[in-house]
């Protein structure tokens, strides 16, 4: 986030960083300047005027209001408050007009999985209409955290650091026993993301955010969504195969055009999280018909999970918010 906020074209007056009672006192440089790291938990928030949130959902849920409530416009990553009625979830290129209306001084970021299919599907929306998406998710390890990117690495290693030959099979190699992730990562594709929500539906909460998050910021209340999230050996970049079924007709020619004039997407031959890594748009591609359903389209989406999907398009509110 700190990188992000140096790349934007906010006018920066003052920074100051806030974490964990833990990690009060490191230094960290910004614009050349060391900062020192302040105690989130006995802070004083005043004469604050954005604050950029990314400390987890519980955190979120005891911090936010009480800096919310000293004057600042908290922009918050967890999924804290994602679905209050009362606080806006936004994607800049989709709906910035919900920045005009904030009753809580709260702002959410939607989870990085949902994030990346926005500015490609808004667009789709405003010339024919969204019926139906069905979704198929590729996450990157970073996803899950430090300690996702830790796992897959180690158990890359314990492989001695390259892809096995034909002869391996599940019976034949060792890796660490998963910690993070429900099956090994190394070497595998798990359809598996987040937890179980518990309620018999058998999705995961990672599935259920991308239905409910995409119809809040689309303002799509009754989209059909149905969503798989699965967990790929990749450590940074999500993906997305989409099969869409439109309320009128596009051509895949037409759906190119239009994307082609889209904020923050890119159209490409072939996607992938490595050409998406470090960079701001999504990547679209593979763009045809879906024969199966009337007016159905298939594409194939990447982009930078911590960019886009998270840091990038806090920077990004913040930026619409300075210019309000």
């Amino acid at each position: 986030m700190l990188k992000v906020l140096e790349e934007s074209s906010l006018e920066i007056d003052g920074l100051r960083l806030f974490a964990s009672p833990k990690s009060a006192g490191k230094k960290l440089v910004f614009q050349g300047r060391e900062i020192t790291v302040e105690d989130a938990s006995c802070g004083n928030y005043q004469n604050i005027d954005v604050a950029l949130f990314s400390c987890g959902k519980s955190a979120s849920l005891e911090l936010a209001p009480r800096v919310a409530d000293s004057g600042a416009v908290v922009i918050d990553n967890s999924s804290a408050w994602r679905m209050d009625d009362e606080v806006p979830l936004v994607v800049p290129e989709v709906n910035p007009d919900e920045l005009r209306n904030l009753k809580k001084n709260i702002v959410a970021n939607p989870n990085c999985t949902t994030m990346i299919a926005m500015p490609v599907l808004a667009p789709i929306r405003d010339v024919a209409g969204i019926k139906r998406v069905i979704v198929t998710s590729f996450q990157a390890v970073s996803g899950a955290g430090v300690a996702g990117v830790e796992e897959l690495n180690s158990q890359i290693q314990s492989a001695g650091g390259q892809a096995p030959l034909l002869t391996f099979s599940g019976d034949n190699v060792s890796l660490p026993a998963p910690k993070v992730f429900k099956e090994p990562i190394a070497f595998n594709v798990v359809p598996f993301a987040g937890a179980l929500v518990g309620d018999g539906s058998g999705e995961t909460d990672e599935e259920q955010k991308w239905r409910n998050e995409s119809r809040k910021i689309l303002g799509l209340p009754n989209l059909l969504v149905d969503c798989v999230c699965v967990r790929v050996p990749v450590f940074t970049g999500h993906s997305l195969s989409l099969h869409l079924e439109l309320e009128n007709n596009l051509d895949p020619e037409d759906v190119k055009k239009i994307l082609s004039k889209a904020k923050s997407v890119v159209l490409t031959d072939i996607p992938t999280p490595l050409g998406s890594a470090g960079k701001n748009p999504t990547f679209v591609g593979r763009i045809r018909r879906d024969n199966t359903v009337k007016n159905g389209l298939t594409m194939f989406l990447s982009g930078d999970n911590l960019r886009k999907g998270a840091a990038l398009n806090t920077v990004q509110i913040a930026e619409v918010l300075a210019d309000l």
